[in-house]
């Protein structure tokens, strides 16, 4: 009898947890919700004081962000490759998490390609793509494709770290995982693996701080955004090319990857309301590495992902899945040829689409990456890149969407990678550090 009174104790303290939690979480997203609006209002009244210190906050969270980001993906992907390499579950969850990548990237790509048949946009005078030239980033004109890919090579073990380097990151991050996957069993490997997860843990308690004042950076973002925009610095975009970017990624963010959540029988509704604190992050930080630690600690503790899943799939969806980065380096790189005189046949738009796609794969979470590809493949054919000079003042606006877009495509795979492998995954790490009450 007593023994049935504790349990039904245990199980009401529970459940008054559960409901306390659902109510802090509401309360944490109605906050956001309020900090975005009133920053907003106060950004678009244009008062000088006020803006510069929205600057202010701005440049201190993105540099926390960064500062934190690096390490969190090094770590997330070292932790759970050293706990799962040598058994089969890497494998489900690699092959899951890459036909989903696959498949909702080529879906973005398709995407944009209709909408640039459907909206068809014109050529601009040779006078107009002659001064954009002048805007192009210093020396950026010269790099090519494989100078891209050699920059992730490292030979040096601390200088990807130092430099932000986000694909050299992960190639050590995943060789030095792998490699205690599979050495043996030695109490040093238990010792270098235990300040491994020591400092993971470390890292977690940093995210959830940087997340409990949050609400002050999405206040300064959405002020400093508000006031540019006032300002004319992100308006006049080049009409109907900036119709089918952004057409593109709003088309692939709220029908496309809501689509693919219903059939694998997940509401969208529900995980965008979970994954949301990691989408906003995205829109202003323009950065789907910086947004990591958020996009991990929304995974595990709102979307109740299996850590396992969520530590290896988004770290990797960071650098792999870019819906948004692969619809813009399509319908630019197509503009730019159509510009340069270059026919545009059907077999030479679907042969770049694959280009984009296999390039968006390539490319690294950062702020402009995606613009840097583009500017690196249009020079490697000769193509006037005076063009991207142009884009480069609407790029900003263009830049926020799509990296919202790819943090929302990473939550979404996670989501349906931790669904498809419910109940199938080892649940003998469960001394893995855990995210809790962010």
């Amino acid at each position: 009898m007593v023994e049935q009174n504790n349990k039904k104790v245990d199980a009401l303290a529970q459940e008054i947890t559960l409901k306390s939690r659902g109510q802090g979480k509401l309360r944490q997203f109605i906050l956001w919700m309020g900090a975005l609006i009133i920053g907003a209002i106060l950004g678009w009244q244009h008062i000088p004081v006020l803006n510069d210190l929205f600057n202010f906050i701005a440049a201190v969270f993105t540099r926390l962000f960064q500062f934190i980001a690096i390490p969190t993906v090094s770590l997330a992907v070292i932790t759970t490759l050293s706990m799962l390499g040598a058994k089969k579950d890497t494998g489900r969850i690699f092959g899951h998490a890459v036909v989903y990548t696959l498949l909702t990237t080529i879906c973005a790509a398709a995407v944009g390609l209709g909408l640039y048949l459907w909206i068809a946009p014109g050529n601009l005078p040779l006078d107009v793509i002659g001064a954009g030239a002048a805007q192009v980033p210093e020396k950026l004109g010269a790099v090519t494709y494989y100078d891209h890919f050699l920059s992730v090579i490292p030979n040096n073990i601390l200088q990807p770290y130092l430099q932000a380097n986000v694909l050299s990151v992960m190639f050590i991050s995943a060789s030095v995982g792998l490699a205690f996957a599979f050495m043996p069993r030695t109490e040093g490997r238990e010792a270098v693996l235990k300040v491994l997860f020591g400092l993971q843990e470390l890292l977690f308690t940093l995210i959830k701080a940087l997340l409990y004042v949050l609400p002050i950076g999405i206040l300064a973002f959405a002020g400093q955004l508000s006031a540019q925009i006032e300002a004319g610095v992100i308006v006049g975009a080049l009409g109907k090319y900036t119709a089918v970017v952004i057409g593109g990624n709003l088309i692939q963010f709220f029908i496309v990857i809501p689509l693919f959540l219903l059939f694998r029988g997940l509401n969208p509704v529900d995980v965008f309301r979970k994954m949301s604190p990691a989408v906003a992050v995205a829109l202003f930080t323009k950065s789907s590495a910086a947004t990591l630690p958020v996009t991990l600690a929304s995974a595990e503790d709102n979307l109740k992902a299996h850590p396992a899943v969520a530590r290896f799939v988004l770290p990797i969806c960071t650098t792999i899945n870019m819906n948004g980065c692969a619809a813009f380096i399509l319908v630019t790189s197509l503009f730019v040829m159509q510009n340069a005189g270059i026919e545009l046949t059907i077999g030479t738009m679907v042969a770049w689409l694959f280009i984009a796609v296999l390039a968006a794969i390539g490319n690294a979470g950062v702020p402009m990456g995606c613009y840097f590809l583009t500017l690196s493949l249009m020079s490697s054919i000769g193509a006037p890149i005076g063009l991207l000079g142009i884009i480069l003042p609407i790029y900003t606006i263009i830049d926020m969407i799509e990296t919202a877009e790819n943090v929302w495509s990473d939550a979404s795979v996670c989501a349906m990678v931790d669904h498809d492998l419910q109940g199938k995954l080892d649940d003998s790490d469960g001394d893995m550090p855990q995210f809790q009450g962010v």
